[in-house]
């Protein structure tokens, strides 16, 4: 289904200001919460999430020790809501920016998705797999949740899909590491999502 609406900083923004964030649970999902604890001690790799949100990722992950997250999103609504729950999570790493103009770096070791793919124009999905590439170094990790399923004709995010559409962005970039149905989905999500964790090909 392709939006009517134009998805941009205004539409956005507007999301925030209305309190219509239907995606957001509140804290951080159990699928990347289970991940994040088993990446040992924390550490100084450079992780993303874009389109974060309210970031309960990037705060998780915070609390853990790792001194090198980057939030990265287009409505300073969201970003505002972290700082304001973590006034010690460092400033200088709440990117007010369009996930798509980031400078290509291949220097990320990780980026996280959580929620920020289903809420695309469909359109843009190539465009998604392909910076995700140009971001993380080789080897890199794009760790996160996708839906798996299928939300009807709506003209407005979310939007789902099957995990062989998904493949068929995925492969260009990244060898496949885990690419099932989450087993520990929130409750309304259970057999919804697609846990996945792809790692960066060298070169393509």
């Amino acid at each position: 289904m392709k939006p009517t609406t134009q998805l941009d900083e205004a539409y956005w923004r507007r999301r925030y200001e209305t309190n219509q964030t239907g995606w957001d649970t509140g804290a951080i999902t159990p699928p990347l919460r289970e991940y994040f604890d088993q990446l040992g001690p924390a550490d100084h790799r450079q992780i993303l999430i874009p389109g974060a949100g309210r970031a309960y990722e990037a705060e998780y992950l915070h609390k853990k020790g790792f001194t090198n997250v980057f939030v990265a999103d287009i409505a300073l609504e969201a970003l505002q809501a972290l700082q304001q729950r973590v006034p010690d999570f460092p400033a200088t790493h709440l990117l007010l920016e369009d996930f798509f103009k980031l400078q290509p770096t291949a220097v990320v070791d990780m980026l996280v998705e959580q929620t920020f793919f289903c809420a695309l124009d469909p359109a843009l999905r190539p465009a998604y797999a392909e910076q995700c590439f140009h971001l993380l170094r080789p080897g890199g990790i794009l760790v996160g949740l996708l839906f798996e399923t299928d939300f009807g004709d709506s003209s407005e995010p979310p939007f789902g899909g099957t995990r062989q559409e998904y493949q068929s962005y995925f492969e260009p970039y990244f060898n496949f590491v885990h690419f099932e149905t989450a087993y520990n989905s929130l409750r309304p999500r259970q057999g919804k999502e697609l846990f996945i964790c792809l790692k960066r090909k060298a070169a393509v």
